[in-house]
């Protein structure tokens, strides 16, 4: 997810606690520990140990029980099917017997972990222990806070608040259905039904929350309660005909031919039980949140400080402290402007700060798209041309030939105030569906021309459609697991990465405004890094943050406060961009190092996918492993 982020599900970040630079001049993060030793040792060896085969069962069963706690995990993935088909009318329990079953779900996975005797394992069940055992050792810790997410366990993230502008059955759940849940015969449009009903459910249990929440002083900032507070205003006055619940339904079940008055049900569940349940919502967050504060940061919540160390960890899977990560982005910052300033001057452009240059750039009108559907249509196809762009680079980029289907569509339109500006749902393993990477477009000057190839970069190839290529295409060689688990710094960090590949491979080389582009997407991620750390540990204000970004990058103000909104409600899981890609780039000079002429790119970049993602305190070991197998060949 480039701008989630509400959406790296999103798969909802299941285990990860639940949930262009000098490199080798990088310092060692602090607080970025290596992985166990022992598994170096067998690093050149992907043989089986007899420890494998009751490990390999233990993981199925982790997964099996993941899905039923996460019933919308298993239609994302295709999985809905066969002895798991009766998971395809439910919806997550957002109750506190839904938190207890993912708390109970952590401390028996850790227990039946500390069974298994790691030494007996060979190369690759060991890191797909250490990473394992780390994400559920992170949900443990998170077991201490009861804000949002954290409650249950490790499938939440680092969400302190059941409802926001980019949180909550509203936001979630009728794209879900439009675009996830397939529907082929009769029993999947009960299923359909059925999920509806659950919505009512959800809605009703989100509501629960916020009460018990305000009640001990945890409730969002007022300016994220005026945001989320419209949304579910605006899709009340709806008319019920004209609600993606419906016409979603509707149209697939007439298009298909399947006999039912679909409709008239779908019609009746929305008025009789999500309407309602949605009208009581709306009471509990208006009471909840009329005493929000202007306060940005999660420090003001009770036990603050120690929730975003928590968070902190989990987007960045290392130990780093907020000041060593504000430090991080400020060094950045710098280094990134003096590499724009150099490209500027090469243009002529050679008055004022790089920040104030920048937004003089995002003024000109000519770099945007027009601000209608016509507009919007060019967009589009511009997207869909980078991405073909960049399949030409691929075989020079990866050795590994994945089809990576992908489809570029326009955020939806009763979601895209709240929404990030772009993010990613992963393709399913089944084959059904293609990964979909969705593009804010409530208005095109949110993206400049020169910033969209960056942004397909990230979302699409080689950024996220194609690390969640390989678990589609090579699902019958990877544990079930390994699509269940979703490590922030490395998912962000690869996708981070992945913009600076296509740059590396000359994709900007006549093109010197996108280039432009491309470092200031970078620059802003270490922008990142300064505003997360400071709105939530350093106290800084709402509007102190936007400033920062809006002079520092250069961006425009109103993309900007939509995105420190986002950090707002999502503490520590933007930290997790820079710190990944950072960790990538120093994995990869110590690789070339190591290997001389032996290094290959495109094989160093194989075994990061092939990973299949995993904490950055595991990543060592990955290259560990990738270095000796080209020194023993």
């Amino acid at each position: 997810m480039s701008n989630k982020s509400q959406n790296f599900t999103r798969r909802d970040l299941l285990l990860s606690a639940l949930s262009a630079t000098a490199v080798g001049a990088l310092p060692l993060l602090p607080g970025l520990a290596r992985a166990q030793a022992p598994a170096a040792a067998s690093a050149a060896t992907t043989a089986a140990s007899p420890g494998d085969a009751r490990f390999s069962q233990l993981t199925d069963s982790f997964a099996e029980e993941i899905l039923r706690l996460s019933p919308t995990s298993a239609t994302s993935l295709g999985l809905d099917k066969g002895e798991r088909a009766g998971l395809k009318s439910q919806l997550e329990n957002l109750s506190r017997s839904g938190d207890a079953a993912w708390a109970g779900q952590v401390k028996s996975m850790l227990k039946r972990l500390s069974a298994i005797d790691r030494a007996r394992l060979g190369a690759d069940a060991q890191i797909r222990y250490d990473t394992i055992r780390y994400a559920a050792n992170e949900g443990l810790e998170g077991l201490r806070f009861s804000f949002g997410g954290a409650a249950s366990g490790f499938n939440g993230g680092t969400a302190p608040f059941p409802v926001t502008q980019q949180d909550g059955a509203v936001t979630r759940i009728p794209e879900f259905l439009h675009s996830q849940h397939q529907i082929a015969d009769a029993a999947d449009a009960e299923a359909y039904l059925e999920r509806v009903t659950g919505m009512a459910r959800m809605l009703d249990q989100e509501s629960t929350r916020i009460a018990d929440q305000a009640g001990r002083g945890i409730l969002p900032p007022n300016f994220i309660a005026r945001a989320a507070l419209g949304q579910l205003q605006d899709y009340r006055k709806t008319a019920v005909a004209q609600q993606k619940l419906v016409t979603s339904l509707t149209e697939r079940t007439q298009k298909l031919g399947i006999a039912g008055d679909w409709n008239a049900r779908v019609t009746a569940l929305v008025e009789s039980q999500v309407y309602p349940a949605l009208e009581r919502q709306i009471a509990t967050f208006t009471r909840a949140t009329a005493k929000a504060t202007d306060v940005a940061g999660v420090h003001r919540l009770p036990d603050g400080a120690a929730y975003y160390e928590w968070a902190l960890h989990l987007g960045t899977s290392t130990n780093l402290n907020p000041r060593e990560v504000h430090a991080v982005g400020l060094e950045q910052n710098k280094m990134l402007q003096s590499r724009i300033d150099a490209i500027l001057k090469a243009q002529g452009i050679n008055q004022g700060t790089v920040g104030a240059r920048l937004l003089a750039l995002s003024k000109d009108p000519k770099r945007f798209y027009a601000d209608n559907d016509k507009g919007r249509e060019e967009l589009i196809a511009y997207c869909n041309d980078r991405v073909e762009a960049v399949r030409a680079l691929m075989p020079k980029i990866s050795n590994m030939n994945l089809k990576a289907p992908l489809e570029v569509r326009r955020v939806p339109l009763d979601i895209e105030s709240g929404a990030p500006l772009g993010y990613m749902n992963f393709a399913s393993l089944d084959g059904s569906r293609p990964a979909i990477y969705y593009i804010n477009l409530k208005s095109t000057t949110l993206w400049p021309k020169s910033e969209i190839a960056t942004l397909t970069a990230h979302e699409g190839l080689p950024g996220h459609a194609w690390q969640g290529a390989y678990l589609a295409e090579h699902q019958s060689e990877l544990p079930l697991i390994a699509s269940l688990m979703g490590f922030n710094a490395f998912v962000e960090g690869w996708a981070l990465y992945a913009e600076q590949l296509v740059d590396e491979f000359g994709l900007y080389v006549n093109d010197p405004f996108s280039q432009i582009g491309y470092l200031q997407a970078q620059q802003f991620r270490a922008c990142r890094l300064v505003v997360d750390t400071g709105m939530h540990a350093m106290k800084w204000t709402r509007e102190q943050a936007i400033r920062f970004l809006v002079e520092s990058t250069g961006r425009g103000e109103q993309a900007m406060t939509s995105e420190i909104d986002r950090y707002t409600v999502s503490p520590g899981q933007a930290c997790g961009y820079k710190v990944g890609h950072n960790e990538i780039l120093r994995q990869r000079e110590r690789a070339r190092a190591a290997l001389g002429p032996k290094f290959d790119l495109p094989g160093f970049n194989d075994a990061l996918v092939q990973s299949c993602g995993v904490p950055l305190t595991v990543l060592p070991t990955v290259i560990d492993r990738y270095i000796a197998g080209l020194k023993k060949a």
